[in-house]
């Protein structure tokens, strides 16, 4: 029997897994954007707020879903699983409450701090804005500040990189937010984990790096993702196998101290001169990481996903010994003041047989495809290599017209080498 399986998202991250279930199922979406990579691939896309419970689960029930995938952090955390799981649809991704170890910073830690999960940094949480900027006066050393809430991986400051001490608590003082977590600074080279998680299993994928900082080495304020890079093994090349399995432990322990937790489980972390540390939870995949996961994942997604339902154990996960290179195109002026409206001339086509073109947040016109103010669209360079891989990225995005910006360093050699000599020099 042919499954029908909702997606819910209109994201690069959702074209990602789009691509992944498709050849496999009867695929459904629906999206607060019509995404033309995913509109191309469903059998249907339906223009909803997906961040509305019942408008999602009305929809399944409309396109009789076996399934259901639910992409971004935001309809997690409104509850659209728990509002599918009602209507008698299996989804895969956190409830609500469990969804709060990404939706909910305060709870992260907390959490962390209660059970015992490795690599929790020393930390504090607010509710009080002056009493914030009273502990960052008092603390020797640096901080990383966090709203506690969701803020696109646009919120945290630190200080001693991107902000001073002074310029934390007017940020503090202008945005007043609920509630705030102040942790010590980690130093090190962050990387991602990501697992599929259901029934207490948890099947782990290739660590990638993502580049959070706006321009070319590593400056600039923070995105949602400029681009990101695995290699052919599970391993980066400043990591050891030790680092990995460190990694991997601590999501094990999550889901040890969170049993009820299903969907994937993104563990953040930082590789410092004391070990793996956690810099965030994520309750779903990472945009841009799963556009480095899923098309060198051979075991099929679906396969993960009726395992989940059925209350079968996981498959264990296959990937393909191939390196990845992300590399996304962002409207002129992002993430400070993008310009809208510059046509996409990049296509499926045009990208050539070892990359792989991902649609993010774009305008589907009857002339053409167009930006909006948000990431536009990515590229996947696909190679033995690290450095083949981003070379296929490179000349992939070398159509990209006037109104586009890239960040050109990330999987260079140039970039690579400077991680291994940074965590040679922690290590050291």
């Amino acid at each position: 029997m042919t499954e029908t399986v909702l997606l819910v998202g209109g994201g690069g991250r959702e074209h990602a897994v789009a691509r992944s279930l498709a050849p496999d199922c009867d695929l459904h979406a629906c999206a607060s954007n019509r995404n033309p990579g995913i509109d191309a691939l469903a059998e249907s896309f339906e223009t909803l707020d997906e961040t509305d419970p019942d408008a999602v689960a009305a929809h399944a029930e409309a396109v009789g879903a076996d399934l259901a995938v639910v992409g971004p952090e935001t309809p997690l955390a409104a509850g659209v699983v728990d509002a599918l799981e009602a209507a008698n649809v299996y989804a895969f991704g956190p409830r609500e409450a469990d969804a709060r170890i990404e939706t909910d910073k305060a709870f992260q830690r907390e959490f962390m701090r209660e059970h015992d999960i490795p690599g929790c940094p020393d930390f504090e949480t607010f509710t009080d804005t002056e009493a914030a900027c009273e502990y960052i006066d008092a603390y020797d050393g640096d901080l990383a500040v966090k709203p506690a809430g969701l803020t696109g991986g646009k919120g945290v400051k630190v200080t001693g990189d991107q902000v001073t001490k002074e310029e934390a608590k007017a940020y503090l003082r202008e945005e007043d937010y609920d509630e705030v977590v102040l942790e010590e600074r980690f130093v090190g080279e962050e990387f991602t984990v990501q697992a599929f998680v259901a029934n207490g299993d948890v099947r782990p994928t290739p660590a990638v790096q993502d580049h959070k900082r706006a321009f070319e080495g590593d400056e600039g304020p923070n995105t949602g993702g400029m681009g990101s890079y695995s290699d052919a093994a599970r391993t980066l090349p400043f990591m050891t196998a030790e680092d990995y399995d460190d990694a991997v432990a601590v999501l094990e322990a999550v889901v040890d101290a969170l049993p009820t937790y299903r969907g994937v489980l993104y563990g953040q972390f930082m590789l410092t001169a004391d070990g793996v540390k956690v810099v965030e939870f994520n309750a779903r995949f990472g945009d841009p990481e799963a556009m480095n996961t899923l098309p060198v994942m051979e075991t099929p997604f679906l396969d993960v996903l009726t395992a989940a339902r059925d209350g079968e154990p996981l498959p264990e996960l296959a990937f393909d010994t191939t390196a990845t290179v992300c590399k996304y195109a962002v409207p002129a002026g992002y993430p400070t003041d993008p310009e809208a409206g510059a046509r996409v001339t990049v296509t499926e086509d045009s990208v050539g047989e070892d990359a792989i073109l991902f649609y993010a947040s774009v305008d589907a016109r009857d002339d053409g495809v167009y930006t909006t103010t948000s990431r536009s669209f990515a590229v996947v360079g696909l190679g033995e290599t690290i450095a083949d891989a981003e070379d296929r990225a490179s000349d992939a995005l070398a159509g990209v017209t006037e109104g586009f910006r890239i960040r050109e360093d990330i999987g260079t050699a140039e970039l690579v080498q400077r991680r291994i000599d940074h965590v040679e020099r922690l290590r050291d």
